[in-house]
């Protein structure tokens, strides 16, 4: 008997009502998420006139860069976007630093007292001394007025360093620390060499974290930068704006004037969310990696 050589196509797989009902909740959510986005940079490209009359949803209309165009000339932004910048990338590596070191002992299961060390940890996401006892120990460690007020105090996180203990003890197997003791190593080169290779989506996860969080955060500068103008970050410089432009119909920053505040905001809010967006791409293959992997398995 004869044995036929071709190989049947695979045949295409059909689509039932479940899969149409999850597509389209899924696309409903990210239109959910990026409609309102693209009505921000819509209003930042379009004349005042239309802007005031509500005319503005999805499309520019009267096209123009003029606010942009302000804001590259307004020196006071631009210094902001720097400090934002140094502050974001000093405060990510310094907290990865922090939380690779305190979470690779941790996820050794012959560490002696890691559970009360990991109970310690876990406690402080519980419970705070709140704003004022921090304000206070900001002031008497002469921290006021510094970008290290900013980067310091939340360079450290117990939710990120839970994650990332769990995904070591998870996928860095023992068997490869007892090889490399057996050759000589030490912690430091089994930390170098061995773990952080093999931890690179977790690595980039928690990297992402600890960007987002910073770039976005304004309260703490709000406190903690008074008299330093020139050390408020973008996300402050913000803040004033949407506040002054709450108040007064006519917005005044650093002698320039705008006839609708509402382009400005809109403009500075594109300015200030485009660089972060920007990285997203570079790590994307390792943060979904990353995200499935820290806080779903124990």
């Amino acid at each position: 008997m004869a044995v036929s050589g071709t190989i049947r196509p695979a045949s295409r797989r059909r689509f039932d009502a479940w899969d149409v009902a999850i597509y389209t909740v899924i696309a409903l959510i990210s239109l959910v998420c990026l409609l309102p986005f693209v009505h921000v940079v819509a209003k930042s490209l379009s004349t005042d006139a239309f802007v005031i009359a509500n005319k503005v949803f999805l499309w520019p209309k009267g096209f123009t860069t003029e606010a942009y165009q302000k804001i590259f000339a307004d020196a006071s932004i631009l210094r902001s976007l720097y400090v934002s910048v140094f502050v974001t990338v000093t405060f990510t590596v310094l907290g990865m630093i922090i939380t690779t070191c305190a979470a690779y002992p941790l996820s050794r299961r012959n560490l002696k007292g890691g559970a009360v060390l990991t109970f310690i940890f876990m406690f402080t996401l519980y419970f705070g001394g709140g704003i004022i006892p921090e304000y206070i120990n900001i002031n008497n460690l002469g921290l006021l007025d510094t970008l290290w007020a900013l980067i310091l105090p939340g360079a450290f996180s117990a939710y990120n360093l839970l994650i990332m203990r769990t995904s070591l003890r998870s996928n860095i197997p023992d068997s490869l620390e007892e090889a490399a003791r057996i050759d000589g190593a030490g912690h430091f080169r089994i930390l170098w060499s061995i773990v952080l290779p093999l931890s690179k989506p977790i690595i980039a996860t928690l990297s992402l974290f600890y960007a987002v969080g910073r770039w976005n955060a304004y309260q703490d500068a709000l406190f903690y930068i008074k008299h330093a103008t020139e050390l408020r970050p973008l996300q402050l410089k913000l803040y004033y704006l949407v506040v002054q432009a709450s108040e007064s119909f006519q917005l005044e920053v650093s002698n320039v004037n705008l006839s609708n505040p509402e382009v400005l905001k809109a403009s500075v809010v594109v300015f200030a969310t485009v660089p972060i967006l920007l990285v997203y791409p570079f790590i994307q293959k390792y943060f979904v990696q990353g995200v499935m992997i820290g806080a779903v398995k124990e």
